[in-house]
């Protein structure tokens, strides 16, 4: 745990926290009943989305898109994901227009995906990460706030929005030619 990450604790301890939706496929089950441990002892209120344990096999593109919609249904809210790795489960959720969804394996991952990225979801993986650096990452990932009067990560962030807009542009183009 690096020096940074010890000065916001203080933070976490005292901040107000949105809803958070926490979902996970069977291989990040375990690291998920962890992490929904270490936010109830911070008092944060967590609702998880499943998997309902780690021995029945299930597919992680249903539960990043499960979180993900409710993360978009639900203001001012964020999302935890944990699958195997964190690749399948975070380009799952990232198919949810509105959705940004950060991959992270640090903190300082975690910080740039709030700061510059702007997240509402991070994911993590369990085959890839201890539990105490995924403490740490969404810790870190509830208290960073993005960098919204900076000139350029507003720019950015709406240029992800505009790709979205016109990927759906052309599904719809697509349908109307068949």
């Amino acid at each position: 745990i690096n020096a940074e990450y010890m000065g916001i604790i203080p933070f976490i301890m005292e901040a107000k926290f949105p809803k958070i939706f926490i979902g996970s496929d069977h291989a990040g089950f375990e690291m998920k009943e962890l992490l929904k441990q270490h936010l109830a002892e911070k008092k944060i209120e967590v609702e998880d989305l499943g998997a309902a344990d780690a021995k029945t096999s299930v597919d992680y593109p249903d539960y990043g898109k499960a979180v993900a919609q409710k993360v978009l249904a639900t203001k001012d809210s964020k999302g935890i994901l944990v699958c195997g790795t964190g690749i399948g489960i975070s380009i799952a959720a990232n198919k949810v227009k509105g959705i940004r969804c950060g991959l992270c394996h640090d903190y300082y991952t975690a910080t740039m995906c709030r700061e510059h990225n702007n997240c509402n979801i991070v994911a993590m993986g369990a085959r890839v990460i201890g539990i105490d650096i995924a403490k740490q990452i969404v810790d870190t990932f509830l208290t960073t706030k993005f960098l919204d009067s900076h000139p350029n990560h507003p720019r950015r962030v709406k240029k992800i929005g505009e790709i979205e807009e016109e990927k759906q542009k052309i599904q719809h183009l697509s349908l109307i030619h068949i």
